[in-house]
């Protein structure tokens, strides 16, 4: 689904979140390498899992097309330094959630980026019957765990020793939801 921008001025720094578009993708694939190689609280280590610019175009054509899908980039300068997604599926079982991710680079923590890409999807979930957003965040990630509960998440559960960060030590990944009545 496409949603109107949104302008932000954060601790001095001006940026837009708004709607991917086709014209993104090569940016977004560089970008997300990028962004696995900055920190260890994303799934993937860089460029594991791999999306070509072909991949990008599809994820946002699908997106931009789905009533259920939330496809979100973070511009500063004409540079997208952050983004996020809500993808639904369409098994009417499952048809009332979405789950969320986001990611930002290290370039531009501390301004409320990921913040805001979270709470503009929870709006646009809420504004479209969407009834509960779900998330997994590595145990160690204390600044989203306290986020996410902030805005409405509570803990679901925990998967114990689910992923093996650079150190060798086996870390929880905490499972948690937004329910939306």
């Amino acid at each position: 689904m496409i949603v109107d921008k949104q302008e932000f001025e954060v601790n001095g720094m001006s940026y837009t979140i708004r709607s991917a578009n086709l014209a993104d993708a090569e940016e977004l694939s560089a970008l997300r390498v990028q962004i696995d190689g900055e920190t260890e609280n994303m799934d993937r280590e860089p460029g594991e899992a791999f999306i070509d610019v072909p991949g990008f175009e599809r994820i946002i054509q699908t997106d931009a097309e789905s009533p259920r899908n939330l496809f979100l980039v973070a511009v500063v300068h004409n540079r997208i330094v952050g983004f996020s997604r809500c993808e639904g599926v369409h098994l009417k079982r499952f048809a009332h959630k979405v789950e969320f991710g986001v990611c930002v680079c290290k370039e531009f923590w501390g301004y409320g980026i990921g913040k805001n890409l979270l709470k503009q999807s929870i709006e646009w979930a809420d504004a479209n019957g969407i009834k509960k957003m779900t998330l997994s965040v590595v145990e160690t990630n204390e600044k989203a765990i306290e986020l996410y509960k902030r805005l409405g998440f509570e803990i679901e559960g925990m998967l114990k020793n689910d992923r093996i960060l650079a150190d060798g030590n086996y870390y929880s990944a905490i499972i948690m939801g937004r329910f939306h009545l």
